[in-house]
Parts: C-alpha cells; sequence; structure tokens
C-alpha cells in the first residue's frame, strides 16, 4: 500500500480543514515546498496536492505551488481542485503533475472527464469519488447529489478508470478513523479497482488495518501535521 501524504492549499499556504468546512481552516506552513521537502527527505515518494481555492473558485488557482514542487522535489504528484476544463488539465500537467484528480467534473460533465481518460490514460486520472452519508459529493464539498457511490464509481471503471481516490467527507480532518467499511464494501464490488483512502487516519494502527484491506494507497494529513504520526514510522509501512 502506498501512503501519501497529503498537502492542501489555500492563498498558497499549507492548510487543513475538517470536514471540508472552510471556515475550520487552520496554517500549518506558509511554505508548502518546505513541508513536501520534509516528506521527501523522510523517504516518501508520493504527494497528495490539493488547491482548495481552486475547488471553490471552479478552476484551477495554485498552479505556480504545483511547479514549484513539481520542479524542487522528485515526488510524484496527484492534483486536484478546480480541475473543470481542458485548459484546467493542460496547466496542471505543464506544471508538473504526475496524475491529476477529477471529482466534480466528472459528476457535471461526464463526457469531458471520459474523454480525459482517452486522451491521457487510465494511469493519468484519479477519479475523485467523495461521499456524504453514502451520496457523491461536489465543488470542494460544497454541494451534494443524488448519485450513489458505489455505481458512480462503477459506471467510471466501465468507462477506463482505474484509480479512485474516496474520501468519507465526515471523517475528513476529524481524526476519528478512516471509512473502513465502505472500503471493504467498494473492494468487494470491484477488486480490481486500485482505491486509494482519504480522511480520518489518525494513527499507524489505522493505516495497519487500511493495509489489510488490500488498497492501493492512503493519504494521511492531520495525523502528520498533529504529530500522531512519524513520518519516519510511514516509510516502514
Amino acid at each position: 500500500m502506498r501512503i501519501i501524504p497529503a498537502i492542501d492549499i489555500i492563498e498558497g499556504k499549507c492548510v487543513r480543514l475538517s470536514k471540508g468546512d472552510y471556515s475550520t481552516k487552520k496554517i500549518y506552513n506558509e511554505d508548502p515546498l518546505e513541508v513536501a521537502q520534509e516528506f521527501e527527505d523522510a523517504g516518501l515518494q508520493y504527494l497528495h496536492l490539493v488547491d482548495l481555492d481552486g475547488a471553490k473558485e471552479k478552476h484551477i488557482v495554485n498552479w505556480r505551488v504545483l511547479e514549484k514542487l513539481a520542479g524542487k522535489t522528485n515526488l510524484q504528484i496527484d492534483f486536484g481542485g478546480g480541475i473543470k476544463s481542458d485548459d484546467d488539465l493542460r496547466i496542471a500537467f505543464e506544471c508538473g503533475a504526475h496524475q491529476i484528480t477529477g471529482g466534480s467534473i466528472a459528476v457535471k460533465e461526464p463526457v469531458t472527464f471520459t474523454s480525459w481518460i482517452t486522451k491521457y490514460g487510465a494511469e493519468k486520472i484519479i477519479l475523485g469519488a467523495d461521499a456524504h452519508e453514502g451520496k457523491i459529493a461536489v465543488s470542494g464539498w460544497q454541494e451534494s447529489s443524488e448519485l450513489e457511490i458505489g455505481q458512480f464509481i462503477q459506471d467510471h471503471v466501465n468507462k477506463g478508470i482505474e484509480y479512485v481516490i474516496s474520501t468519507d467527507i465526515a471523517k475528513d480532518g476529524m481524526l476519528e478513523g478512516p471509512s473502513f467499511d465502505l472500503y471493504r464494501k467498494l473492494l468487494e464490488r470491484m477488486p480490481e479497482l486500485k482505491l486509494i483512502a482519504s480522511g480520518g487516519v489518525s494513527s499507524m494502527d489505522d493505516l495497519y488495518q487500511l493495509k489489510e484491506l488490500n488498497l492501493d494507497g492512503a493519504i494521511v494529513g492531520k495525523a502528520i501535521y498533529e504529530g500522531r504520526i512519524d513520518l519516519f514510522e510511514l516509510c516502514d509501512l
């Protein structure tokens, strides 16, 4: 299971939210590059970078942060937040993203999203399937839909998607443990899925339990910033 530390960006700064609520913003570092270099120095190879301004504004905003982190580290970066158009996608890849994550676009403009899979390949496009009470949420989690998460993912697997990042919004930033049952059910239904867990990781024990589910990866954010998990422990997983 790949361990993927997270950096969320608002106004160019490294922050964390709780349950996607922008009013709960807590700044952890003014310089995301410093944080990314700490991850790399500890031996980590991946980074989940989220443009929260972009998610809110519905277009890529913090591309300069992506460009800096991609240019000054060797981390493989998956980038999401505000990817709503072909132009946004082009900018993200030109700035050094290894993969991009599309969530809202897959709901609101499924034809466009599917065209990205065809054009760039399934290894470059991640489906963001974030859920609230089992239903897909979009636009930086500011909007809910009536789409059931399992069927939503299945539909995109049928269109060629291989990688999925799934966050249970109720768990995100709460340090109360991930949605083990959600991930178990998704993998029982789609065992070939390269599923990446996100939200709620609070301890190494959570990660060991996630590893037993045969996930492709797990995203870790607040637990690192709050000192619940040591970076060097992550490399031993």
